[in-house]
């Protein structure tokens, strides 16, 4: 089997910036099996498989190095650009995308001379536990003292993240992760990673800047984190660590793959109805993959 794919940079106007990402089209024939092996071969933390949606204009699966995910951001963001370097969303200012956690309403704004922008509106966040600094620093090699609110679990769909504040960029730079001890506090938490996070950009664009370090055999870092974002944007606005609901979202750039995103959570404090994450992304290569 072949399938058309386009390797794309989300999150980003600049090739090789931001967080790659595969979209495989006309996937649905694929097994589950190859979707994960070709998500390894690729080295990628996520890749995308294009399949037909009854429910949607489009509908696109994503893989983790280990299995699906029901909602991830830059595979999403990834996936949008990667329709349109098809010519699939000529004239469409904006469309639905099925992925597994339900359908994503996306609005397209084009500009000229610049990069497409694609909006997504993620679901309502889920709040889960809430844990201690000296809970959750060890896990990642810092100091409780660096921690400066209680960390929480958020979901918008898909991966749970453990929101966690810390104290700078000094704090976040220091962080590294300490895979044994995530493993072995594993059975008593209710999330995968903790997205570690800091106000004030890497730039001056940037209100918020933040590192998802993860463990085997993903890859040690992961540049942008489109639905992680979502998750922290609904944690710092629900606990009043931001005064606007509007805000740009910075990752990656220690990793010499700067990532932006525009972010608005939707509703207010203690009713949060949804969160909009928009960002552009680049196709560096496309071709044929054979199965």
């Amino acid at each position: 089997m072949q399938h058309r794919f386009h390797w794309v940079d989300a999150f980003t106007e600049a090739p090789m910036g931001g967080n790659p990402c595969a979209v495989v089209f006309d996937a649905a024939e694929v097994p589950v099996e190859t979707r994960i092996l070709y998500t390894r071969e690729t080295r990628l933390s996520e890749c995308s498989f294009i399949v037909p949606s009854e429910a949607a204009d489009f509908g696109a699966r994503y893989y983790l190095p280990r299995g699906e995910i029901k909602m991830a951001g830059h595979p999403t963001i990834a996936t949008c650009a990667a329709l349109e370097a098809e010519g699939l969303l000529e004239g469409r200012d904006s469309f639905t995308l099925e992925v597994g956690a339900g359908v994503l309403p996306i609005d397209v704004t084009r500009r000229p001379g610049r990069a497409t922008v694609f909006t997504m509106r993620q679901m309502a966040p889920t709040f889960g536990r809430s844990y201690t600094g000296a809970e959750i620093a060890p896990l990642v090699g810092i100091a409780a003292e660096d921690v400066i609110a209680p960390p929480e679990t958020v979901s918008v769909g898909g991966t749970a993240f453990c929101v966690t504040l810390l104290s700078g960029h000094d704090a976040l730079r220091r962080a590294t992760l300490d895979a044994a001890a995530l493993e072995a506090f594993a059975p008593r938490s209710d999330f995968i990673e903790p997205f570690l996070c800091a106000l004030g950009g890497a730039t001056e664009a940037g209100d918020t800047f933040a590192r998802l370090i993860l463990p085997p055999p993903m890859p040690p870092e992961d540049p942008f984190t489109g639905s992680a974002t979502g998750c922290m944007a609904a944690w710092l606005w629900k606990h009043g660590h931001i005064d606007s609901p509007r805000f740009s979202a910075e990752q990656g750039h220690w990793m010499d793959r700067p990532g932006r995103a525009d972010v608005e959570v939707l509703g207010p404090r203690d009713a949060i109805e949804g969160i909009r994450v928009g960002g552009s992304g680049v196709s560096l290569m496309q071709g044929t993959v054979t199965f």
